[in-house]
């Protein structure tokens, strides 16, 4: 096995690791917080949102930062750093006492979380243009299983232990997987990490603005995102009013995991397609796919419903993470994909800060039903955007030659 390929399994195995381990704490944040007094219920509500969206905000800034020290001087010291500062947050999380000190943990833990981007753009300096998709795709599926699996683990392992030990167990968890990277990950650096002078983060900015595909893509990104965390918070409540039955947060779960599933099954060749006829059309592709099922999710009257369009729409959205990335793998100069992608991990971490805002403001004032439709109407814009910059790269090609 290659050097490349036995990379790409090993940051599965830590990313699948990472993504369960982060999630792990999410089902149970809001009660944690209920523990540190006798607080009203609307008090444990905005603290939580609050204490949820606060790593997101300081990972926005910092994204960029890491890419940029990445592409300086490699991405494996970048993964070391950021798995022990993630599992020195979360040990810690297990013994505050007050909501104050656990949202200061939070916001440390965004400046060091950039594990799972890192190992994206590792793997995609590493990865030929020609099989970008396909192997981004399949690093991905690990993200996405171990999303699917902390939760329930983290809930198990709560109510097994209690909270202060599943945020140690948590913690150690990531420091194997970071062990793992420490004597298992080999990086070359192709001696361009030597560069001396490199491009003021002014200079990376006015490459990125002058290549209208590229902010296309981001901006996609940020819509994806925004999308998808703008009914996340809402999906429990949304799954309330479908059904009767007393086990809602174990449906809810369920809903939210359909989607994970589809993605699943989809991702690996969505990025395999857009390396055989081209990311920017697989792209286009999705969102039109992703805007047609997510409208109907809106109009459902039974849960059963909602889990089958969840896991259709999962089906495409699964797809847009690989393409984008590789996309950008195949723009960017080699020396600077790592910044680059912190850029476009920067809109990502936007969405999810911007999405859940946006989703409360319209369902409180026209009803969750409200959300699915301005997501569908955002996704047919990202694929007018796109499908214009498309248009006006090939217009500028043709003028050229």
């Amino acid at each position: 096995m290659s050097i490349e390929k036995r990379n790409l399994w090993i940051m599965w195995i830590c990313n699948f690791i990472i993504a369960a381990s982060m999630t792990m704490v999410l089902p149970f944040l809001s009660l944690y917080i209920s523990t540190f007094g006798d607080f009203s219920a609307e008090y444990v509500q905005r603290w939580s949102g609050f204490i949820f969206g606060v790593t997101f905000v300081t990972a926005f800034f910092m994204s960029p930062i890491w890419g940029r020290i990445g592409d300086k001087y490699g991405f494996k010291p970048i993964l070391i750093i950021n798995g022990l500062g993630i599992a020195s947050s979360i040990f810690l999380m297990g013994f505050m006492h007050h909501v104050h000190g656990l949202f200061l943990l939070r916001l440390v833990m965004g400046i060091v979380t950039g594990f799972i981007p890192t190992s994206i753009a590792l793997i995609a300096k590493q990865t030929p243009k020609k099989e970008a998709g396909e192997t981004l795709g399949t690093l991905q599926m690990g993200t996405v299983s171990g999303t699917l699996f902390g939760p329930l683990i983290g809930g198990v392992m709560a109510d097994s232990f209690g909270f202060q030990y599943t945020f140690i167990i948590t913690s150690l968890s990531i420091v194997l997987a970071t062990m793992v990277v420490i004597f298992g990950i080999v990086e070359n650096s192709n001696g361009l990490n030597k560069v001396k002078e490199r491009p003021s983060r002014k200079a990376v900015i006015q490459l990125i603005l002058r290549r209208r595909m590229l902010v296309s893509v981001m901006a996609i990104a940020f819509i994806v995102q925004a999308g998808l965390f703008s009914i996340q918070p809402l999906l429990s409540l949304y799954v309330s009013q479908l059904t009767k039955a007393d086990s809602v947060a174990f449906l809810s779960g369920l809903a939210f995991s359909a989607t994970g599933f589809g993605n699943l099954l989809l991702t690996r060749k969505w990025g395999k397609l857009g390396d055989e006829i081209g990311f920017d059309k697989v792209l286009m592709i999705l969102l039109v796919l992703s805007a047609v099922l997510i409208v109907p999710q809106a109009l459902v009257t039974d849960l059963w419903q909602l889990v089958i369009l969840r896991f259709l729409f999962g089906m495409a959205v699964g797809g847009m993470l690989p393409c984008i990335t590789a996309y950008i793998r195949t723009e960017a100069p080699f020396e600077l994909q790592g910044e680059v992608l912190g850029y476009n991990q920067s809109f990502r971490f936007l969405g999810n800060v911007v999405g859940p805002v946006i989703g409360g403001v319209l369902s409180g004032y026209i009803g969750i039903s409200s959300v699915f439709y301005v997501t569908g109407f955002l996704f047919l814009l990202a694929f007018g955007v796109l499908w214009w910059s498309s248009k006006q790269s090939e217009a500028k090609i043709k003028e050229i030659y």
